[in-house]
């Protein structure tokens, strides 16, 4: 059998190496967690989403009109289906544009 000679990464690239990069090696560059923007934004004093409640739903929207995802916003699962109802309840109903140019 012949010897194959494998090819080598270049040093000092990729996420991996060095402190410049990845939520391992870096010195205080770790991962933050996210804060429940639902929490702060519906308060104890008033947890019911309501679907009339424009502005406070629009913090959940994009530029364009995009629901943001819960990765992003940090919600839970479930929050994150009150909140995509109450949207899409507030689309139907006129409150809230489809598609923003």
């Amino acid at each position: 059998m012949a010897y194959m000679k494998t090819a080598r990464k270049p040093a000092g690239r990729g996420p991996s190496r060095g402190s410049t990069g990845g939520s391992r090696g870096g010195r205080g560059r770790g991962l933050r967690k996210k804060q429940n923007r639902f929490n702060t934004i519906f308060t104890p004093d008033q947890p019911v989403v309501d679907y009339k409640d424009t502005d406070r739903l629009s913090r959940f929207l994009t530029e364009k009109g995009k629901i943001i995802p819960r990765r992003i916003t940090g919600v839970t699962a479930k929050q994150q289906r009150i909140l995509a109802r109450a949207i899409q309840r507030a689309r139907h109903s006129g409150l809230i544009a489809f598609q923003m140019d």
